[in-house]
Protein backbone atom coordinates (compact mmCIF):
# COMPACT_ATOMS: atom_id res chain seq x y z
CA UNK A 1 0.00 0.00 0.00
CA UNK A 2 1.24 3.47 -0.85
CA UNK A 3 1.79 5.43 2.40
CA UNK A 4 1.08 8.69 0.57
CA UNK A 5 -2.50 7.64 -0.19
CA UNK A 6 -5.22 8.05 2.40
CA UNK A 7 -7.91 5.52 1.48
CA UNK A 8 -10.40 7.44 3.61
CA UNK A 9 -10.27 10.29 1.08
CA UNK A 10 -12.38 9.25 -1.94
CA UNK A 11 -10.39 11.43 -4.37
CA UNK A 12 -7.23 9.45 -3.54
CA UNK A 13 -8.81 6.03 -4.07
CA UNK A 14 -8.86 4.39 -7.46
CA UNK A 15 -11.28 1.62 -8.12
CA UNK A 16 -10.10 -1.51 -9.88
CA UNK A 17 -10.52 -1.17 -13.64
CA UNK A 18 -11.37 -4.64 -14.92
CA UNK A 19 -10.81 -3.67 -18.56
CA UNK A 20 -7.23 -2.61 -17.79
CA UNK A 21 -6.64 -5.77 -15.74
CA UNK A 22 -7.99 -7.94 -18.57
CA UNK A 23 -5.82 -6.13 -21.14
CA UNK A 24 -2.70 -6.66 -19.02
CA UNK A 25 -3.55 -10.31 -18.45
CA UNK A 26 -4.22 -11.07 -22.10
CA UNK A 27 -1.08 -9.26 -23.18
CA UNK A 28 0.99 -11.03 -20.53
CA UNK A 29 -0.10 -14.42 -21.83
CA UNK A 30 0.93 -13.49 -25.38
CA UNK A 31 4.24 -12.02 -24.29
CA UNK A 32 5.15 -15.01 -22.13
CA UNK A 33 4.29 -17.40 -24.96
CA UNK A 34 6.48 -15.41 -27.34
CA UNK A 35 9.36 -15.45 -24.85
CA UNK A 36 8.97 -19.20 -24.37
CA UNK A 37 8.96 -19.69 -28.15
CA UNK A 38 12.21 -17.78 -28.63
CA UNK A 39 13.89 -19.57 -25.70
CA UNK A 40 12.73 -22.98 -26.98
CA UNK A 41 13.84 -22.24 -30.54
CA UNK A 42 17.27 -21.02 -29.44
CA UNK A 43 18.25 -22.81 -26.21
CA UNK A 44 21.64 -22.38 -24.64
CA UNK A 45 23.54 -25.06 -22.75
CA UNK A 46 23.95 -24.82 -18.98
CA UNK A 47 26.83 -22.46 -18.34
CA UNK A 48 26.78 -21.23 -21.96
CA UNK A 49 26.22 -17.67 -23.05
CA UNK A 50 22.45 -16.94 -22.92
CA UNK A 51 21.99 -15.52 -26.42
CA UNK A 52 18.22 -16.10 -26.48
CA UNK A 53 17.66 -14.15 -23.27
CA UNK A 54 19.84 -11.34 -24.60
CA UNK A 55 17.83 -11.28 -27.84
CA UNK A 56 14.54 -11.29 -25.95
CA UNK A 57 15.48 -8.44 -23.64
CA UNK A 58 17.10 -6.22 -26.26
CA UNK A 59 14.31 -6.72 -28.80
CA UNK A 60 11.71 -6.13 -26.08
CA UNK A 61 13.41 -2.88 -25.11
CA UNK A 62 13.44 -1.79 -28.75
CA UNK A 63 9.70 -2.46 -28.96
CA UNK A 64 9.10 -0.57 -25.71
CA UNK A 65 10.77 2.48 -27.28
CA UNK A 66 8.56 2.17 -30.36
CA UNK A 67 5.43 1.63 -28.26
CA UNK A 68 5.97 4.68 -26.09
CA UNK A 69 6.16 6.94 -29.14
CA UNK A 70 3.04 5.36 -30.61
CA UNK A 71 1.12 5.62 -27.34
CA UNK A 72 2.06 9.26 -26.78
CA UNK A 73 2.01 10.62 -30.33
CA UNK A 74 -0.16 8.43 -32.54
CA UNK A 75 -2.84 6.85 -30.37
CA UNK A 76 -3.04 8.68 -27.03
CA UNK A 77 -6.80 8.12 -26.96
CA UNK A 78 -6.40 4.32 -26.82
CA UNK A 79 -6.43 3.84 -23.05
CA UNK A 80 -5.89 0.07 -23.19
CA UNK A 81 -3.00 0.03 -25.67
CA UNK A 82 -0.23 0.72 -23.15
CA UNK A 83 -1.56 -1.72 -20.51
CA UNK A 84 -2.03 -4.44 -23.14
CA UNK A 85 1.10 -3.99 -25.25
CA UNK A 86 3.48 -2.40 -22.75
CA UNK A 87 2.73 -3.90 -19.37
CA UNK A 88 1.19 -7.09 -20.73
CA UNK A 89 2.88 -8.21 -23.95
CA UNK A 90 6.29 -6.60 -23.48
CA UNK A 91 6.28 -7.11 -19.72
CA UNK A 92 5.60 -10.80 -20.29
CA UNK A 93 8.07 -11.02 -23.16
CA UNK A 94 11.10 -9.38 -21.54
CA UNK A 95 12.69 -11.41 -18.79
CA UNK A 96 15.11 -9.54 -16.63
CA UNK A 97 14.60 -12.08 -13.84
CA UNK A 98 15.98 -14.79 -16.15
CA UNK A 99 18.78 -12.37 -17.00
CA UNK A 100 19.85 -12.37 -13.35
CA UNK A 101 19.58 -16.16 -13.08
CA UNK A 102 21.63 -16.55 -16.27
CA UNK A 103 24.39 -14.39 -14.77
CA UNK A 104 24.75 -16.86 -11.90
CA UNK A 105 24.71 -19.88 -14.21
CA UNK A 106 27.57 -18.90 -16.49
CA UNK A 107 31.31 -18.37 -16.06
CA UNK A 108 32.48 -15.17 -14.35
CA UNK A 109 33.90 -13.59 -17.52
CA UNK A 110 30.86 -14.50 -19.60
CA UNK A 111 28.62 -13.19 -16.82
CA UNK A 112 30.46 -9.87 -16.76
CA UNK A 113 30.24 -9.56 -20.54
CA UNK A 114 26.56 -10.53 -20.50
CA UNK A 115 25.83 -7.99 -17.77
CA UNK A 116 27.43 -5.16 -19.75
CA UNK A 117 26.13 -6.16 -23.17
CA UNK A 118 22.57 -6.43 -21.86
CA UNK A 119 22.70 -3.08 -20.09
CA UNK A 120 24.17 -1.21 -23.05
CA UNK A 121 22.09 -3.15 -25.57
CA UNK A 122 18.80 -2.60 -23.72
CA UNK A 123 19.34 1.13 -23.23
CA UNK A 124 20.49 1.59 -26.82
CA UNK A 125 17.52 -0.43 -28.08
CA UNK A 126 14.99 1.72 -26.21
CA UNK A 127 16.59 4.86 -27.61
CA UNK A 128 16.77 3.41 -31.16
CA UNK A 129 13.17 2.22 -31.07
CA UNK A 130 11.91 5.58 -29.85
CA UNK A 131 14.07 7.48 -32.35
CA UNK A 132 12.95 5.37 -35.32
CA UNK A 133 9.30 5.56 -34.29
CA UNK A 134 9.62 9.31 -33.79
CA UNK A 135 11.07 9.76 -37.27
CA UNK A 136 8.40 7.52 -38.80
CA UNK A 137 5.58 9.39 -37.06
CA UNK A 138 7.06 12.73 -38.13
CA UNK A 139 6.93 11.56 -41.75
CA UNK A 140 3.34 10.43 -41.35
CA UNK A 141 2.31 13.76 -39.82
CA UNK A 142 3.99 15.74 -42.65
CA UNK A 143 2.02 13.88 -45.33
Amino acid sequence: MDPDVDLHVPAQRRELDLAVLAAISAGGVLGALARYGVAAAWPHPAGGFPWSTLLINVSGCFLIGVLMVIVTRVTPQQRLLRPFAGVGVLGGYTTFSTYIVDIYRTTPWAALAYLGITLVGAMTAVWAGAELADRATNRLVKR
